[in-house]
């Protein structure tokens, strides 16, 4: 995977005084470990939960247990409050989020490759990203972690300067 995003994800929240916490699902924890490669991650990685069980994605990280069971794990909007939950948990300024179907089997109805990853930042910020990915397992969960620290990167950008008034950042 390379640690050059990670790099540059570390470095804009260090430069902000920022923290990120990350709530994965298909990519059971590859998005913490490539964060955590980087020197010096300690001064912004809060940590992480994967929740690869659904209950989990429900009881831990607060995600809707009726959008659950209507939509499935496999959603946007899933992605979202997972985002969100994992922000609030760890009290983190920004949180990610993955979940998806790395295969080989479709999954609640859904292609294999079919991702959506989340950010959720300060003042109630978010964004979601469906992505359609092609190959194998290990390629479609390498390809999840490099767009959600991608995405992320572009809500750093979008977001300069802005302040998190909840006071949930990890100084």
């Amino acid at each position: 995977m390379g640690g050059s995003r990670a790099d540059e994800v570390l470095a804009a929240l260090l430069e902000r005084g920022q923290s990120v916490a990350a709530a994965e699902s298909l990519t059971g924890g590859l998005v913490a470990a490539e964060l955590t490669t980087a020197p010096g991650a300690s001064r912004t990685v809060r940590g992480s939960v994967t929740a690869y069980a659904t209950e989990v994605k429900c009881d831990v990280l607060g995600v809707d247990e009726g959008l659950l069971a209507q939509r499935g794990a496999v959603d946007g909007e899933v992605a979202r409050q997972m985002a969100r939950g994992v922000r609030t948990l760890l009290r983190a300024d920004w949180g990610l989020a993955t979940t998806g179907v790395a295969g080989p089997e479709p999954q609640d109805g859904k292609d294999v490759g079919t991702v959506f990853v989340a950010v959720a930042g300060p003042g109630g910020s978010s964004s979601v990203q469906e992505l359609s990915l092609n190959g194998d397992r290990v390629g479609i969960r390498a390809e999840s972690v490099r767009a959600v620290l991608a995405l992320l990167l572009r809500e750093l950008a979008g977001n300069a300067g802005a302040k998190d008034t909840e006071q949930n950042g990890g100084n």
